[in-house]
């Protein structure tokens, strides 16, 4: 490897401050849905991956989709931040410390976007026929009033509050993908015509509610992060143009770090991976409502071959747009890719698939012992989520022994 390329990688390896948090390096493990949460209660072996991240070298490693409501939940299993899950949360930041690592707390709602039928209608920026819940008889939203908001900004500060408790360093507000946030933010299913509605402005307006309220309630002491699509790679969706004014509006309300990420579940969701799903995921799937939601998604999205640092392009639009730190996500795999970001000027690089493949990664790249990751972007451990297991790699993972090293923590 050239100095420069050198030079460039070892920026990677250099401390970065979010807000009051500072990071010991720039890598960041992103929220994945891991599935290891039965009956909403964190188990030990999501408590051994984190911790095996961690030890695995990442700066910052995130807990994903920690519901800030019961209402919230998109699916059986998922953590809901509430004080009976706080001795269980702590467990899993304990273990993460003791391995020199932060942890994240992705705080979210899911809105329409649930698989779990509950007593009324989902919520949602706009009403009307839903098509998520073709998959589990929920055929209509209900648009949320301005005290629905008020409650639902109330429950994200709680949670936020709830994850400083349990010794989180960091929470994640998800604004992508198509949940809640993402619903009033995407034109695709916000149709208001008051204040909340319309133009990017007024879409923006109640995410931007929910971040100053968790500003408010834990700013000064944890990092405050929001991850949004930047383009959502759908006819009548957001476009990286939106994507660019989505940051601005961000940055100008405070977040100390935004995740570019990309894609909707349901409409778009190889943009979000940049590859296809093979079929064969399907037969992995216990869950009928998920196999057959996977089917029809086949059946609406063409083929996409993978390609490393897929959202680059667009990334680079929001990078010059705006000087508030910046995560980049999308298929970062080998050191060179590692260090063209750093060169590009962005600050922190998260990984999803590359670390569930080697949690070791991170350690192994900084030592010169690979210098590509053996991840082929098959998307194969995405649908593990919904096995037994739980998320993991159907290849083997090189940093096995890493996180069974890890003590069983209650």
């Amino acid at each position: 490897m050239a100095g420069t390329e050198q030079q460039q990688l070892a920026q990677a390896y250099t401390p970065l401050t979010i807000g009051p948090l500072t990071l010991r390096n720039r890598f960041i493990k992103s929220a994945t849905n891991e599935g290891m949460s039965p009956n909403g209660v964190p188990s030990r072996q999501l408590v051994q991956f984190h911790a095996g991240m961690a030890a695995g070298g990442v700066g910052l490693t995130t807990v994903a989709y920690c519901a800030v409501s019961a209402d919230g939940c998109t699916l059986p299993n998922q953590i809901c931040m509430d004080r009976a899950t706080l001795p269980h949360l702590r467990a899993l930041t304990d273990a993460v410390h003791a391995e020199n690592g932060a942890v994240s707390a992705q705080i979210t709602h899911g809105g329409c976007f649930t698989f779990i039928k509950g007593s009324g209608r989902p919520l949602s920026a706009s009403g009307g026929f839903n098509k998520i819940g073709l998959m589990s008889g929920q055929y209509f939203k209900q648009e949320m009033s301005v005290a629905d908001m008020q409650r639902v900004a109330a429950d994200f500060a709680t949670a936020a509050e709830l994850a400083r408790e349990a010794g989180f360093d960091a929470v994640e507000i998800h604004m992508g993908h198509g949940y809640l946030l993402s619903q009033f933010i995407s034109p695709l299913y916000n149709k208001r015509r008051d204040e909340y509605g319309g133009n990017l402005a007024n879409r923006m307006r109640f995410p931007r509610q929910v971040l100053r309220r968790v500003l408010d309630a834990v700013g000064d002491d944890l990092a405050v992060i929001c991850k949004f699509s930047i383009t959502e790679g759908v006819r009548g969706g957001n476009s990286i143009d939106d994507g660019v004014g989505i940051a601005r509006e961000l940055a100008a309300e405070g977040a100390h770090l935004l995740v570019l990420s990309a894609g909707m579940n349901a409409e778009s969701i190889t943009t979000m991976f940049g590859s296809s799903f093979p079929p064969e995921n399907r037969a992995v799937v216990t869950n009928p409502i998920m196999k057959g939601a996977m089917f029809l998604q086949s059946l609406v999205e063409k083929p996409v071959p993978f390609r490393e640092l897929y959202l680059l392009e667009h990334a680079r639009k929001v990078r010059a747009a705006v000087d508030v730190p910046l995560a980049y996500l999308g298929g970062v795999t080998s050191a060179a890719g590692v260090g063209q970001l750093m060169a590009e000027g962005f600050d922190t690089l998260a990984m999803g698939r590359v670390l569930i493949h080697d949690p070791t990664w991170v350690n192994r790249l900084r030592e010169g012992q690979v210098q590509r990751s053996g991840c082929t972007a098959c998307n194969r451990c995405v649908t593990m989520m919904y096995t037994e297991g739980g998320t993991s790699c159907v290849l083997g993972s090189p940093g096995d022994a890493v996180i069974n090293r890890i003590p069983a923590a209650g």
